[in-house]
Order: structure tokens, then C-alpha cells, then sequence
């Protein structure tokens, strides 16, 4: 049986306010041909399928229409769970009518574990490995307001050890209600200690504590397929295969500079299992150019740009009005689009700033905290006031996002 691994695929996301929802229609098509090319029978989506909890239309509109291209044109079946980008309730709102199509969605676990285990059946069993059937935890991303009881005056660290603690219980309790005879795939949307972030990731910690590690999954299982980083990479600590398969687009020009892949799983009989990595084209190329005005500009003229998303991070000796336009224009000449031109002063530059990228990369609570530190370095950073500041700050700005009409993520 050969199962296909993806997630983050943040459908809707912009990159400096530019639409990439044809990038993102490229890759659905590429990844429609790569099944029906594979042969695959069961496609799995560990996670944040759009990039926000109220997608636009037109992110929904491309959404669906793979699902019915899956349907359709292939004999795959999938499971799609939903991630900390999503809307549970929204992205599992027609599930009873995709499991018609072969489409498992698991949103929450309201309705309970069990609801979240779920055993398929190959379209056609292979007569050389024998592999039938797989049963499949996809549990989604689970916040510990959703997992954890409220416990008075305790801190950091201890919710961080019962999160833990809890989502161990959970994937152990999955993998005791599945059958036997099976291999046995685990769905998660999280941070496993070892996992290796790229910036672009709204990092899920507890008290800066990593909550699960690759010995707290069930010792019975084939493979884990993991979402939340945007870089594909295994994680070590267990006798199988626990994997990110990262995002199918880069979030940021960071991560351009390393291949987007998928992961490929073709599970045979008696542990015989073989595990391939497929590379993603690149459908819209990110460069970064550096340096002061004339090596940017002679890059600028010599290069061949056309089609590109440009970031430019330029070094001056002194304000200069209208370079950022003049930068531009010579880019767009060439058919290169430059999203920002990032400057900085050649005596203010400084390993503390945050990057523009930086800034959109990361939370405001992440942002804040850095702020904190390179404003007090000096003084010395007060570890307990800093906590307290940063969780008013966070109960703040999340009483502000539910006021607004806005995403509330």
C-alpha cells in the first residue's frame, strides 16, 4: 500500500501582500499527477490545509475542487486534519458528505478518540506485500485549553510536563483500539523535540518547553506523520520513521534556499517498508539579492529575473529618498517583482534587528520578546517579570483579535 505524507500547505498564504494562489494551483495539479503517477492509495494532510481560520473564497474554491479532481480522476482515499491555521469546525463542517468521496477530515476531538481513528482498505490489494489495510490516528492540532483541565497557580514547566503527558496517553489510547493485524500511522500537528524550525512556523510551546518527544509515541506503530515545520526532516528517537514533510511552498525567501518535498511510504509485509522522498518543483522562484546600491543595481541589470520574487536587503552609507522605487524599477525591467526592498544603515547594522521578514515571520509575542531583550540587555533581562509581561501581552492581543472582523489567528 503506498501512502502519500504532506502538510502545511497554507493555501491563501501571501508573501508581502502578494496573492499565491497560482503557485498554490500548480502544486495541487503536481500533486494530483504524482498520485495518479504513484499509484497511491491513501493521501494524508497533517495540518494547516489553509493559511488562515476564514480562507477566502477563492482559496476555498481550490481546495475543493482537488478534492473532487481526487476523487474523480484517482482511487485515493485521504485524511486531512486540521492544524493551528485552520478553523477545526469550518474545515470538517461537510465531513459526512467527503467520506462519500473517500475524504476523511478530522477538525477536533469533540465527538471523542475514537472518532479520530480510522482504519481504510487498499483499492487493490498487492499481491506481492499482501498489505490490505492500514489503521490511522489523525489527530489534529490540540491546544492545552482543549486537552488540559485548569489547574490554579501552576506554572509553566508543570502544564508543559501534563500536555505532555496527555497527548502521550492520547496516541497510546489510539493505538490500543486499532486492529492488530494492521500497520498502524500516526497524524499529528505539533513540535517534537529534535525538529528543526525555519522561522516561518507559529511555534507551539508551552513555557519555551518542547511538549512531545519521539519516545512518547507507541512503540507499535509503522510511521508518524508529523506537520507543523516547514522543513521536511525526519526526527530520531524510535525504531520507525517519524517525519515532517514540511510546506509545499516556501513561506518565506529563507526557506527557498532548501528543496520542498513530500513524502512517499510504501508499507509492505513482514516490515518491509520503503520510504522515498519526492521533490516538489519549484513553480515561483524567491531570490534574495544583497549588497550596497551598485552591486545591487549591476545584479539587477545582468541577471535574468524574469518571473521572480525578489528581496533585496541593501546597505547605504546614508538615507537616500527614492532608492527603494529605483530598485524596483531596474528589477522590473528585467521581469523580476521586488516585494521589499529591506534598507539598512552601514553604522546601525546590528545582529539584534528583526528583518522584515522577521517581523512578518514571527508572533507578536515572539516580536515583543525580543524587543524586551534588546532594549534591556544592558540592564539584564528579569527572566519572571519578562513571563508575566509576555502573558499580559498575549491575553491583550488576543482579547483585541476577537473584537475585530478579522482572522482571528
Amino acid at each position: 500500500m503506498r501512502i502519500l505524507h504532506t502538510a502545511d500547505w497554507h493555501i491563501g498564504h501571501r508573501l508581502y501582500e502578494r496573492n499565491r494562489i497560482d503557485e498554490h494551483r500548480q502544486f495541487l495539479e503536481w500533486l494530483l499527477e504524482t498520485i495518479k503517477e504513484h499509484a497511491i492509495d491513501v493521501l494524508l494532510v497533517s495540518g494547516d490545509v489553509f493559511d488562515t481560520a476564514l480562507p477566502s473564497s477563492e482559496a476555498t474554491d481550490l481546495y475543493y475542487r482537488f478534492l473532487f479532481q481526487l476523487y474523480h480522476e484517482t482511487n485515493a482515499q485521504a485524511v486531512i486534519t486540521a492544524g493551528n491555521h485552520d478553523s477545526p469546525r469550518r474545515l470538517a463542517a461537510p465531513r459526512e458528505f467527503l467520506k462519500m468521496g473517500r475524504i476523511h477530515v478530522i477538525g477536533g476531538i469533540e465527538s471523542g478518540l475514537d472518532a479520530c481513528i480510522i482504519t481504510l482498505n487498499s483499492h487493490e490489494a498487492n499481491e506481492n506485500n499482501g498489505v490490505s489495510a492500514i489503521s490511522i490516528a489523525a489527530i489534529p492540532y490540540l491546544s492545552e485549553s482543549e486537552i488540559l483541565s485548569h489547574v490554579s497557580f501552576e506554572t509553566e514547566i508543570e502544564k508543559a510536563r501534563r500536555y505532555r503527558e496527555a497527548m502521550k496517553q492520547l496516541y497510546h489510547h489510539c493505538v490500543a483500539q486499532m486492529p492488530a493485524d494492521v500497520p498502524k500511522l500516526l497524524m499529528g500537528h505539533l513540535v517534537v523535540q529534535g525538529g528543526e524550525e525555519s522561522g516561518s512556523e507559529r511555534v507551539i510551546q508551552i513555557g519555551g518547553a518542547l511538549p512531545v518527544r519521539a519516545g512518547d509515541f507507541p512503540k507499535d506503530v509503522n510511521y508518524v506523520a508529523l506537520g507543523h515545520l516547514h522543513r521536511s526532516q525526519a526526527i530520531k528517537g524510535a525504531g520507525y520513521p517519524i517525519r515532517y514533510s514540511g510546506s509545499p511552498l516556501p513561506m518565506t525567501f529563507k526557506e527557498a534556499e532548501y528543496d520542498k518535498k513530500v513524502c512517499l511510504l510504501e508499507l509492505g509485509q513482514s516490515n518491509d517498508d520503503r520510504f522515498t522522498e519526492l521533490t516538489i518543483p519549484v513553480f515561483r522562484a524567491l531570490c534574495r539579492v544583497r549588497g550596497n546600491y551598485d552591486q545591487v543595481m549591476v545584479g539587477a541589470m545582468s541577471g535574468d529575473w524574469e518571473g521572480k520574487y525578489i528581496e533585496v536587503q541593501l546597505t547605504l552609507e546614508a538615507p537616500r529618498l527614492g532608492v527603494g522605487d529605483e530598485i524596483r524599477d531596474a528589477f522590473k525591467d528585467r521581469g523580476g517583482d521586488v516585494l521589499i526592498v529591506e534598507v539598512q544603515l552601514a553604522e546601525q547594522q546590528r545582529e539584534a534587528d528583526l528583518s522584515a521578514e522577521d517581523i512578518s515571520a514571527k508572533s507578536p509575542a515572539e516580536i515583543f520578546e525580543e524587543f524586551y531583550r534588546t532594549k534591556y540587555s544592558a540592564e539584564g533581562t528579569d527572566e519572571s517579570q519578562l513571563a508575566t509581561l509576555i502573558d499580559t501581552f498575549t491575553e491583550l492581543t488576543h482579547i483585541a483579535s476577537t473584537q475585530t472582523d478579522g482572522d482571528p489567528s
